[in-house]
C-alpha cells in the first residue's frame, strides 16, 4: 500500500506495520513511532480544550520489533492549572519507552513586550519542488529549505509533513503531528560529514502553540558532543511562524575504547 498506516488497532493493542521500520535493524520500529503514539494516546485520553500540551519528553531505551504494542498511562498530577501524565510503550511485553507530558491551562499573556528571535523567512512548502524520492521509503514528505545532513557551515532548515496515518482511520491531530515528527531533531542536528553516528535516547518537545498547517519546520539551532554523548536542538515552525522547540540527547554507536 502506498500509504499504509504505521499501526492498526485491535482492541486495546496497536499492531505495527512494516511502514514504520526504522534505519537501525530490519525488523525494529522507527523511534518517531514511540514518540508519536505515546503523545497521541496521552492527548486522546486526557486532553480537553482548556489545556495545552506544552511539553512532552519521551525516553527511548529499547528498539521495539513488530510485536503488538500496549500503551499504559498514569495521571501524576491532576491540578486546575497543571496536569502531568505519564505513559509507557510496551512492545511484546517489554518496555521500550516512556513519556511525561505536561498540560497547562490556557489563559492570557501578561502585559508587556518580551524579546523573541526574528521569524525565519522560509518559502512556503507549496512553492518548493518535491524531492525526487521521499525519505525512508516514503515514511514522510519533505521540502529542503537550506543545508543538508552533514553540511557544516550552512543553516539546516527543512519542512516535514506526514503522509500516513499514525493509527489506521484516525487523522493526525496537530499535537500528534509534531510529536511524531520531532524525532527528526536528532539526525538533522547530529549528523556530520561522515554521516549519522548517534542514536537518540530521548526527545523533548516544547510548544507554546500547535501547528495550524500540515507542515512542521525544523531549524537547527545547536549541536554539542563529548565522549560520545550528544545533544541536538531545533526551533519548530508552522507556516505562520514559531510554535516551539525540540531537543534530544544521543549516544554514539561506537563503544569507547578503554
Amino acid at each position: 500500500m502506498a500509504h499504509e498506516p504505521f499501526f492498526r488497532k485491535e482492541g486495546d493493542l496497536f499492531i505495527p506495520t512494516r511502514a514504520g521500520i526504522g534505519p537501525w535493524t530490519a525488523d525494529s520500529l522507527h523511534g518517531r513511532l514511540i514518540i508519536g503514539l505515546l503523545g497521541a494516546e496521552i492527548e486522546r485520553q486526557y486532553r480537553t480544550p482548556e489545556y495545552m500540551p506544552a511539553r512532552l519528553t519521551v525516553d527511548m531505551y529499547r528498539l521495539p520489533d513488530l510485536s503488538p504494542v500496549e500503551v499504559v498511562t498514569r495521571v501524576v498530577k491532576d491540578g486546575y492549572r497543571i496536569k502531568v501524565v505519564d505513559a509507557e510503550f510496551i512492545s511484546g511485553g517489554q518496555s521500550a519507552g516512556r513519556a511525561t507530558c505536561q498540560l497547562l491551562r490556557r489563559t492570557e499573556n501578561p502585559p508587556g513586550k518580551v524579546w523573541a528571535p526574528d521569524n525565519w523567512d522560509a518559502p512556503s512548502p507549496a512553492d518548493m519542488p518535491p524531492p525526487e524520492q521521499r525519505p525512508m521509503g516514503g515514511m514522510w514528505d519533505m521540502r529542503r529549505i537550506s543545508g543538508d545532513f552533514g553540511a557544516p557551515g550552512h543553516p539546516r532548515r527543512v519542512w516535514m509533513a506526514e503522509i500516513r496515518d499514525l493509527v489506521e482511520g484516525e487523522p493526525f491531530t496537530p499535537f500528534a503531528r509534531v510529536a511524531t515528527a520531532a524525532d527528526f531533531v536528532s539526525p538533522f542536528a547530529n549528523s556530520g560529514d561522515h554521516g549519522l553516528g548517534y542514536i537518540n535516547s530521548d526527545v523533548t518537545i516544547y510548544l507554546h502553540r500547535e501547528p495550524v498547517t500540515d507542515w512542521v519546520g525544523f531549524d537547527v539551532t545547536g549541536h554539542g558532543a563529548t565522549d560520545g554523548v550528544a545533544i541536538g536542538e531545533c526551533r519548530l515552525y508552522d507556516e505562520q511562524g514559531v510554535i516551539g522547540a525540540a531537543s534530544c540527547t544521543a549516544l554514539a554507536q561506537k563503544r569507547k575504547v578503554s
